[in-house]
């Protein structure tokens, strides 16, 4: 059964454990359709449905199609969420501040290099009549 999840891929002038942070405004107006993967990994285990950016991050709607990954995030075994992007624009210091990216996948993750990039909700999603 399909399993939607709503939560934030990105989040916004907070420190990654890579040394990056990403900076307000770094998507541009409105981020492209992108894939839902696993890990960064393989086909798409799903769709992002909405995607935009808010005060706080990079908020993502998804819809998980694969029964495997579905089972994990229901459990709560698989909550994290990452970005995969290329960096045009940034400004190095003690961190590297990426001022803009083209965001190339959204993914299910079971650490996230950004602690705070997290799965918030999940529903289970009617598949007919």
């Amino acid at each position: 059964m399909p399993l939607r999840f709503a939560g934030y891929a990105a989040v916004f002038d907070a420190v990654d454990h890579g040394g990056d942070v990403i900076r307000r405004g770094a998507f541009g107006d409105a981020p492209a359709a992108v894939p839902l993967l696993w890990q960064h990994r393989g086909q798409a285990v799903g769709t992002i449905e909405r995607i935009a950016t808010d005060a706080r991050g990079l908020r993502v709607i998804g819809r998980i199609d694969d029964a495997r990954v579905a089972r994990l995030v229901r459990g709560g075994a698989l909550r994290g969420l990452s970005i995969g992007f290329r960096a045009r624009g940034a400004v190095r210091g003690q961190v590297r501040e990426l001022t803009t990216v083209d965001l190339v996948e959204v993914s299910l993750v079971a650490r996230p290099l950004q602690p705070l990039a997290r799965v918030h909700r999940v529903e289970e999603q009617a598949t007919g009549p």
